[in-house]
């Protein structure tokens, strides 16, 4: 697609998609697009994370909803899943996440969730890009139809309330210490809030944005704040979340860093001891190749998604599966959520935790494969078809064949080739990924 990559729109801040006139265009055609269906008004929600660029980019697109005649609430900074519940709880036709998830402050982008509280699938984003290179005049509305906007300065408080729902009004953190990391971005209110408000006791970092520090040497890309924390403050757990809180990862009480798979691991095995797990776990092409042996082991069925976790949660919805996720920490409770949500997959951890369990013993429980990532910085992605990428790949690949296993494949959010790779063998797999890195360089 044009516009819209593996995870909504993203890129460099008043570049060619990321500014105020193609934030009205995108705003204009989204709102075109819902208002085509020709039911009662149509509605809006909009949230952000903490980026300086966001008060740049929300008033384009709130003027470009409104221009097409749809009605736009805005809720200010919260969590992505905050945000797709809400679309679900007030009816919106449409919610729209402005982010650029774990990027750095110079990037951002869009997320958009249709009225069920899922992102939008490829066909409609689809329609929408049509819509975006059409003649902008054939989409603005007659004065009388225009739309209201509205700042609702109750999301956080809403999102809470629908989170203590869901995971039981009683549930209380007993004599828990807990570092909490808000990467400075979405979640920097509502994360702390919900978890003191159910009786930890809290130590926050990154909770302090000021337009420029999102995923600054904090949050889940960089888990050594919360390590670090986690040892000095003597927790129980630590929690790290990103710059949208769609991500989560890890810290037991010695300091070991969890990964977004051994979290899966550990829920799906708490799942299914409780009968909670249904048909089984959904992984992507990057899941750890220790977490499928280990669900196997278990009887426990994996299947792996096309990376990106909207395809992971198409796949759990086509198989009914209540439980998918990432490495990198997006995890979807098909429980409780529709999206990945950093704050609720603490939580049913804390649940499991609050018996007295040791964190280092409840995710202790699979062997990881040695796993190497690279990126590589591109001009053109298309790199990847040239004659002797190719060739260097089957290379790499006829060269680990059964001791491991390589995946190449292009982002879909930044300019750049991702190279993975498992073996026990690290000497053979770095040869292959040197094989592969040097022709693509």
């Amino acid at each position: 697609m044009k516009y819209f990559g593996t995870d909504g729109i993203r890129g460099h801040v008043n570049s060619k998609n990321i500014n105020g006139d193609m934030f009205f265009k995108f705003g204009l055609a989204a709102g075109k697009y819902f208002t085509n269906f020709k039911k009662k008004k149509q509605t809006a929600i909009i949230a952000k994370d903490t980026r300086l660029s966001g008060y740049a980019l929300e008033p384009a697109l709130v003027s470009g909803l409104a221009s097409a005649g749809m009605h736009v609430f805005t809720l200010g900074p919260l969590p992505t899943n905050g945000l797709a519940m809400l679309t679900r709880s007030m009816k919106a036709n449409l919610g729209i996440m402005i982010t650029a998830s774990h990027n750095l402050f110079n990037d951002n982008g869009l997320k958009l969730f249709g009225p069920d509280g899922l992102k939008l699938s490829d066909k409609f984003q689809k329609n929408i890009e049509k819509l975006i290179d059409s003649d902008v005049h054939n989409h603005l509305s007659k004065s009388k139809l225009l739309g209201r906007v509205k700042r609702l300065e109750t999301g956080t408080d809403d999102y809470i309330k629908i989170l203590k729902k869901k995971i039981s009004k009683k549930f209380r953190i007993q004599n828990m210490k807990i570092v909490l990391d808000c990467a400075n971005g979405a979640g920097y209110k509502s994360a702390p809030k919900m978890i003191r408000s159910l009786g930890a006791k809290l130590v926050v970092i990154g909770n302090k944005p000021n337009g420029t520090n999102i995923n600054k040497n904090c949050g889940s890309i960089f888990p050594r704040k919360i390590q670090k924390s986690v040892k000095k403050n003597k927790a129980h757990l630590g929690i790290s979340l990103d710059g949208d809180a769609d991500r989560v990862i890890m810290c037991d009480e010695n300091g070991t860093i969890i990964d977004g798979d051994q979290i899966i691991a550990a829920l799906a095995l708490q799942w299914k001891k409780k009968k909670i797990l249904k048909g089984g776990v959904v992984g992507t092409l990057m899941s750890n190749y220790g977490l499928e042996k280990f669900l196997k082991s278990k009887k426990i069925k994996f299947i792996r998604a096309d990376v990106g976790d909207r395809f992971v949660k198409e796949i759990m919805q086509k198989k009914k599966f209540n439980l998918g996720g990432e490495q990198s920490g997006h995890i979807i409770l098909g429980k409780f959520a529709t999206t990945g949500d950093g704050l609720l997959v603490a939580l049913e951890v804390i649940k499991a935790l609050n018996k007295k369990i040791k964190a280092s013993n409840f995710f202790k429980v699979f062997e990881k494969t040695p796993q190497i990532l690279d990126n590589v910085n591109v001009k053109n992605q298309n790199i990847l078809e040239k004659r002797s990428v190719i060739k260097s790949i089957r290379t790499a690949n006829k060269l680990i064949k059964g001791q491991g296993r390589i995946l190449v494949r292009k982002s879909g959010t930044e300019n750049k080739i991702r190279i993975m790779g498992e073996s026990k063998n690290i000497d053979l797999l770095k040869k292959c990924l040197k094989i592969i890195k040097k022709k693509i360089n």
